[in-house]
């Protein structure tokens, strides 16, 4: 017997609502996390932007990866912080789609980034006395641009399948943004097509970048661990520890969440680890590369003692 539904183009962001006594904590604490986070990353694109010494393809890639960072949250963030003390958590299809398209943005542009950045130190340890002439400004620039553009095409292609779907099992995202997952769950036209496509895209996006950075890993350790002076090698071990743990934090999230062969169904994990890789790792990633960073830390003295 079939069941009476309507169609919606209208969804309501459940997000934290099932928690209305950590209502206000839960507020402050995600504030907090928006502003640090935004206050890490912009400042770090301003430093690598003012500071000519940082105008190198490592830093490079570093501001244009705080800078998806800060997409990333800008996206995610706001609109959660307002439905925690808003009746009417309502968001339309565009607004959804919209939404949808800024986080793939940013996310598919940053696997690309880090996979240019894995190269980027395989050259400067594998091959220093050629690293100028491997890693020039101008090739720096066409993995920026090609990243930016992919980056661009992978979302298109996938809100453009969204809007072919009919909504009208249910209208609530049990979610605290417009992900994918949950819009293909609540579809009352068959998403298998729109399935294959993530899967095939996503997929092959993970498994190249992934690819890249594991193959240019294996030649760094192996360059390293071929090193005689003890000094020389945790000089080139420490340039890359930061890198290798923000690959490590971001790709496991996204394989987490997205790799399983029941994650279109199984919704249960979707929140923990949207958390993460949403709200979490844009935090993380400025720190983890600043502190870290002698150079950068030095350009801050440096800055502050002007001030």
């Amino acid at each position: 017997m079939a069941e009476n539904y309507s169609v919606t183009n209208e969804f309501i962001l459940v997000g934290f609502s099932d928690h209305p006594n950590m209502k206000i904590l839960l507020f402050l604490v995600f504030l907090a996390i928006y502003l640090v986070t935004m206050v890490g990353n912009i400042g770090l694109v301003a430093l690598i932007y003012m500071e000519r010494r940082l105008h190198t393809p490592m830093y490079i890639f570093l501001g244009n990866l705080a800078l998806m960072d800060s997409l990333c949250s800008c996206a995610a963030t706001p609109k959660m912080l307002q439905n925690f003390f808003s009746e009417d958590r309502k968001m339309s299809l565009y607004e959804c789609m919209a939404q949808f398209y800024f986080l793939c943005v940013a996310e598919t542009t940053d696997s690309f980034l880090l996979a240019a950045m894995a190269y980027d130190r395989y050259v400067a340890i594998c091959n220093p006395l050629q690293y100028h002439t491997m890693m020039s400004k101008k090739l720096c620039f066409q993995m920026i641009i090609g990243s930016y553009i992919i980056g661009n095409v992978h979302p298109m292609v996938e809100v453009g399948l969204l809007l072919r779907l009919t909504f009208c099992r249910s209208h609530v995202i049990k979610h605290f943004f417009c992900d994918i997952l949950p819009l293909y769950r609540i579809s009352c036209t068959d998403p298998h097509i729109n399935e294959l496509t993530l899967f095939s895209f996503a997929g092959s996006i993970l498994a190249s970048t992934i690819t890249i950075v594991l193959v240019s890993y294996f030649y760094i350790l192996f360059t390293i661990f071929k090193m005689k002076s003890n000094e020389g090698r945790g000089k080139a071990l420490s340039t890359c520890v930061s890198h290798f743990l923000s690959v490590s934090i971001f790709y496991g999230s996204l394989l987490f969440l997205y790799a399983q062969p029941q994650a279109v169904i199984d919704g249960d994990k979707d929140i923990p680890v949207a958390i993460f890789y949403t709200l979490v790792i844009p935090l993380l990633n400025p720190f983890i590369y600043s502190l870290r960073n002698k150079e950068v830390i030095n350009v801050m003295k440096k800055v502050m003692k002007k001030r």
